[in-house]
Parts: C-alpha cells; sequence; structure tokens
C-alpha cells in the first residue's frame, strides 16, 4: 500500500508541478504589480485542469492494475485541489503575511491525518484515504487560503477604487478574450519555471520509477519511506526560503547586492547545518529511528538511509540557491543547467539501481542533489 501511494506521488508530482508553473514564486516576486492577481488565479484553473486530464490519459496508455490507476487518480485529485492553495500562499507570500500560511499548514495537518487515516480503514484501500486527504485540503483551501486571499486584496486596493468579487473577476478572465490573452502573458512569463520544476519533479522521482520497475512496489515502499523523512527537513527548508524570498526579490530589485548576499549566504549556511545534523543522526541512531517510525523491514535498510540524507544535505543547500535564482526572476536561466542535471540522474538511475539495488537508488539520488547544487552554485 506504502508503495501504491509512493508510485502515485512519483506519476502526479511532476505533472502538477510542470503545469503548476511556479506561479506562487512569480505571484511573490511581482515586486512591480505586472499582472493582477485575479489572472494568475485563472491561469491555475486552466493548467490544474489540463493536468488532471493528463494523468488520466497517463494511466489510460499504461497497464498498471485498477486498484494503483485509482490510487494514481485519487492523488492528482488531491494535488489539483492544494493547488489552489498554493495560488493564494503566493499572495500572501507577497505581502510578507507568513503567519497566515504557517496557520494554513497546521490546519492542513490537523485535518489532514485523520481524515486520511478514515478513509483508508473505513475503505481498506488507499484510494479511500487520499480521498479523504483530499476533502481536508478542500475544506482548508475555501474556508481559509481563499478568505485571506481575498482580505489581502481588499486592503491592497487603490483609495476610491470600486471593490471587484474575487469571483467575478476570476469569471470576466475566464470569459473573455483580453483575460485569455492576459493569461497566455503569464504563462509565458512563468513556462520556463514550470519546465524547470517539471525537470526537478522528474529527478527527484527518477529513482522510484526505476525501483518500481525493477524492484517491485514493496522496495518503493521501503525507499519512499526513507526518503520522506528526507522531505521532512525539506519542509523546514521550504519555509525559510518561501518566507526570504520576498525579501531576496526586493533586494535584487533595487540593486542592493550586498542585502541579497548577505541573506543568501545566511540561508545557505542553515541549510548545510540541517543537513549535516541529519546525517550525523542518521549514523548515530539512524537504526533505532527507522524501526520506531517504521519498523524492523525498514531498519534493516539503514545504510540506504545514511546515503540519502547525505543526499539531502546538497539538497537543501541546492533548494536555497534556487530560491536565489528565482527572486531574480530570470527565469529562463534554470533551463538548461536543469537539463544537464536530468541527464545525469537518468544515466545514474539507469547504471545504479539495477545493479546495486536499494542503496544504488540512494547513489542515484545523492549524485542528483549533489550535481543540482553545483550547477545553482554556478548560476547564481
Amino acid at each position: 500500500m506504502v508503495g501504491q501511494f509512493v508510485l502515485g506521488l512519483a506519476v502526479v508530482e511532476p505533472v502538477f508541478m510542470g503545469a503548476n508553473l511556479q506561479l506562487r514564486a512569480v505571484v511573490a516576486t511581482d515586486a512591480t504589480g505586472d499582472f493582477p492577481f485575479h489572472q494568475y488565479l485563472g491561469l491555475r484553473f486552466v493548467t490544474s485542469f489540463l493536468a488532471l486530464a493528463l494523468v488520466a490519459a497517463i494511466v489510460w496508455v499504461t497497464n498498471w492494475s485498477l486498484a494503483t490507476s485509482l490510487v494514481i487518480m485519487a492523488v492528482a485529485l488531491a494535488k489539483a485541489v492544494d493547488s489552489f492553495s498554493d495560488i493564494f500562499y503566493g499572495l500572501l507570500q507577497h505581502h510578507e503575511q507568513m503567519a497566515s500560511i504557517a496557520k494554513s499548514m497546521m490546519m492542513k495537518g490537523v485535518f489532514a491525518l485523520p481524515c486520511f487515516t478514515a478513509g483508508l480503514y473505513g475503505t481498506d484501500s488507499v484510494v479511500g484515504g487520499v480521498v479523504g486527504l483530499a476533502v481536508a485540503l478542500g475544506i482548508v483551501t475555501l474556508g481559509y487560503d481563499a478568505r485571506n486571499g481575498a482580505a489581502i486584496l481588499r486592503a491592497a486596493r487603490r483609495p476610491g477604487a470600486r471593490h471587484v468579487n474575487m469571483v467575478e473577476a476570476l469569471r470576466g478572465t475566464l470569459g473573455s478574450r483580453t483575460g485569455w490573452h492576459a493569461m497566455k502573458a503569464v504563462a509565458w512569463l512563468a513556462l520556463p519555471l514550470g519546465v524547470v520544476m517539471l525537470l526537478i519533479s522528474v529527478n527527484l522521482n527518477m529513482p522510484r520509477y526505476f525501483i518500481e520497475h525493477v524492484l517491485g512496489e514493496w522496495e518503493l515502499g521501503i525507499f519512499g519511506a526513507m526518503v520522506y523523512l528526507v522531505v521532512a527537513g525539506s519542509t523546514v527548508v521550504d519555509a525559510l526560503g518561501q518566507s526570504a524570498t520576498p525579501r531576496l526579490a526586493k533586494y535584487y530589485a533595487t540593486g542592493d547586492r550586498a542585502a541579497y548576499h548577505a541573506l543568501l549566504m545566511k540561508l545557505l549556511g542553515a541549510g548545510f547545518a540541517m543537513g549535516a545534523a541529519g546525517v550525523g543522526i542518521a549514523m548515530l541512531a539512524g537504526r533505532e529511528i527507522l524501526t520506531v517510525i517504521y519498523g524492523a523491514d525498514y531498519a534493516a535498510h539503514n545504510d540506504v538511509f545514511i546515503w540519502l540524507m547525505i543526499g539531502g544535505t546538497a539538497l537543501y543547500v541546492a533548494s536555497f540557491l534556487g530560491f536565489g535564482v528565482t527572486a531574480t526572476r530570470r527565469f529562463r536561466q534554470f533551463l538548461m543547467p536543469y537539463v544537464l542535471v536530468t541527464a545525469v540522474t537518468l544515466a545514474g538511475s539507469a547504471a545504479l539501481i539495477p545493479a546495486f539495488g536499494l542503496i544504488g537508488a540512494a547513489w542515484a539520488a545523492c549524485l542528483t542533489s549533489i550535481v543540482t547544487c553545483a550547477v545553482l552554485a554556478i548560476l547564481v
């Protein structure tokens, strides 16, 4: 069941990462107000629908079992719901309202865990759990995130300007030729970043594709569960980076390079320190931690866990470098470096996983993180 869920994420995440066009970052770094928010929101509606259709097409042409196919579609539904929360996060981030984002994420955790658990045990199926997850995400998105976004737009409108309801503005964007032209301009600006996010997600998931194909869903479940301990650290990195991105963008836009570099170096130091601490903990107590959290089947692969944490250190540093480049809004600069990283990831996964199994997958993930870190450092 864990393997099915991890496979669902591995299939769906690259599609939605690409389709989302990293609009959250584009909204957050729009320091000069190039586009109104309802145009970003309208584009998110269009791209999320296209992403759902693409996932359905992938499921249609593959030979996965019905149970696995239903899990993948349920994960796609949850990702589609969460994509709207993500665009509101961009608006909140632009206005440096990070506390509201934090409250939203905490509410998602509070609602998502019992809803997923109830769906899982109530149906004895991963599909039921993921549908419960989608319901929880939808409640928070509509009940909290959208309301916060509307409040910010009301507060930010110019004195004397007519109040325009966000739903009305969105309907006007989707229902007019002018709105579609504006969304096309936004999409063209964000397209390189969307392609890069697609490549990043493919790079992170590439070992999982090979594991599922070569070793099977059982081994994929073991690998995926251990990877999510690295993802837990990425959540902290993402919080720091998202908080700093608007400030970095302002420093860069105003030409204050000294402040930009000083803040970026602090972030890089924090990323390295977090990763090094994770490696030390994995080496000293990794087996015990895996036993307590997941069980003996996972603890038997502690060497894989250690290598994943080493790769996580490079990944944390690379993430902060990525935030530094995103703040410059020079999105097209990302493209060629990530094409190189994807080629390295594909070659590493193809060579290492069939020959060495799960430890080879950990080496491949490590190689990807180190190469990513190197090319982003050169780009910065």
